[in-house]
């Protein structure tokens, strides 16, 4: 199964107050393993970010002067994330972002592009009722290193965010099969008739015999002579 671990920083808080998107990060993962297949974009949203999201992601607006628009590399994108299962943090407020982009260049909203979509900020009130389950909540609960996100970044949370979601689905995977694509997934019950198979008996040599009988004699002493096998032998 092929999944994309999503996030983006944005120039505040309302897509449909105008807010754009200013870095999107996606992190692969292939039958459970991190593929280094992953994707990083800037881009120039045409507009400044609110004060509070600077403080939050610390990217300014000059950076963001000389970098491509959203809809410069939107079909590239598109192509990235077709058909995959995309896992978000929070996925309400990184799709409502997405899907205005979207709109803009006059594609169809975010889902249509994917097979689904999991949010593990869901998961985790489900798994963790009444805790704090923000993303760094769940890397300390889940021990996992956040020491370098001293800001937010998308690919940086994105990469958090694998480790993360690796850890909390960790049991239900210790249960199952790791089936390759090509293989079928029905299980057929199948007899073995064993009747032709000779096993070998290995018996014990006199010396083993010998050391067997010593510890016998060794616990019959030790408990006073009330060992079963010394009362069945005399019964």
């Amino acid at each position: 199964m092929r999944q994309i671990f999503l996030d983006t920083e944005t120039t505040g808080l309302s897509a449909e107050g105008g807010d754009r998107v200013i870095e999107l990060g996606c992190v692969e993962l292939l039958n459970r393993k991190l593929t280094g297949n992953n994707l990083h974009f800037y881009f120039n949203p045409e507009r400044d970010s609110h004060e509070d999201a600077l403080k939050v992601h610390g990217i300014s607006n000059e950076f963001l002067r000389d970098k491509p628009k959203f809809a410069d590399l939107a079909q590239d994108i598109l192509a990235y994330l077709k058909g995959a299962e995309i896992i978000i943090h929070n996925a309400a407020f990184d799709i409502g972002f997405l899907n205005k982009e979207l709109e803009r260049v006059g594609q169809a909203p975010f889902t249509a592009h994917v097979s689904n979509v999991i949010d593990t900020l869901v998961m985790a009130k489900q798994m963790y009722p009444g805790k704090r389950n923000s993303l760094d909540a769940l890397c300390d609960r889940l021990g996992v290193d956040n020491s370098g996100r001293t800001l937010h970044g998308a690919l940086l949370d994105a990469e958090l965010l694998a480790d993360v979601y690796i850890n909390l689905t960790r049991g239900q995977e210790a249960l199952l099969m790791d089936i390759s694509d090509d293989q079928p997934t029905h299980h057929t019950d199948v007899q073995i008739d064993l009747s032709t198979y000779q096993l070998p008996v290995l018996r014990a040599n006199e010396s083993e015999l010998a050391a067997h009988e010593d510890v016998l004699k060794q616990l019959d002493k030790s408990s006073g002579g009330k060992t079963v096998w010394r009362n069945l032998a005399t019964a």
